[in-house]
């Protein structure tokens, strides 16, 4: 039975079944792993990795295809099917009940991805890892490394957090329907503490804000409402950085050396 996918919850299905055994090459599943499927959509990815680990959690939102799925796929032992939106599931107390670090797959729609990373960077203690099918130019966004036009402070906050990697591109046409842009899948692994050390993790972000704001800027420009004159003075001076120098220049260690100075 082919599903009508739902615009307006964003659902474009992955119809390449070459491009489905790539992703579950890909993905580093093991026997023992339990896994969150974000999106489990007519669930032909679902069953793929039901074969590779211990157990799969399918969190689908529409009501119709969480219908689907517990009745093409009842014969699996090992899926469980949640008729919920991810955006108001309960992570907590879920991932309470699980043992160990859970591993989170979905083919998540476009227009609500930063708030789905977000709920999973919330909850990074229960969980090893994320591969996401996300648009090509975010996950360039969030690989970006200093100097780069891409680079900026979705790359810093997530790269922060994680260590991330694009395992491969995915062409627009091997979904149904068609979207406009490419994607790929992105990994997330969540790292044991965070990639640089602060003294003040709220400030560190509000600084990294603040210069990404307005990045056509010099950072000293873009800084002068969060930090003084002089404490910039000392910083160029004990990094040997330019003072016209710009915000996506400074490398994540250098914005953790400015925050930590202040």
């Amino acid at each position: 039975m082919r599903v009508k996918p739902k615009k307006r919850l964003g659902q474009n299905f992955l119809a390449d079944g070459n491009i489905r055994h790539k992703i579950i090459a890909a993905c580093e599943f093991g026997p023992d792993d339990s896994v969150l499927e974000i999106g489990a959509g007519q669930g032909e990815m679902t069953g793929l990795i039901a074969g590779q680990v211990k157990q799969v959690y399918a969190l689908e939102l529409d009501y119709g295809l969480a219908g689907l799925l517990k009745n093409n796929l009842a014969e699996i032992k090992n899926l469980e099917i949640i008729n919920q939106d991810v955006l108001k599931f309960d992570f907590k107390s879920f991932l309470k009940n699980i043992k160990g670090k859970i591993t989170v797959f979905g083919n998540i729609p476009y227009y609500i991805t930063t708030p789905i990373i977000e709920r999973l960077l919330e909850n990074r203690e229960k969980i090893k890892v994320a591969y996401l099918t996300v648009q090509k130019e975010f996950a360039q966004r969030v690989v970006a490394g200093p100097g780069s036009k891409q680079f900026g402070s979705l790359s810093c906050f997530l790269q922060y957090f994680t260590q991330a990697q694009i395992k491969f591109i995915i062409s627009k046409g091997s979904f149904w329907p068609r979207p406009k842009v490419d994607s790929c899948l992105l990994e997330l692994k969540m790292r044991e503490a965070p990639a640089v050390k602060v003294k003040d993790e709220d400030y560190f972000f509000k600084i990294i804000r603040a210069g990404f704001n307005q990045r056509r800027k010099t950072l000293r420009n873009s800084l002068k409402e969060v930090i003084n004159r002089e404490t910039l003075d000392l910083f160029f001076q004990k990094y040997n950085i330019k003072e016209n120098i710009r915000p996506e220049q400074l490398s994540l260690e250098q914005f953790a050396g400015l925050a930590n100075m202040v």
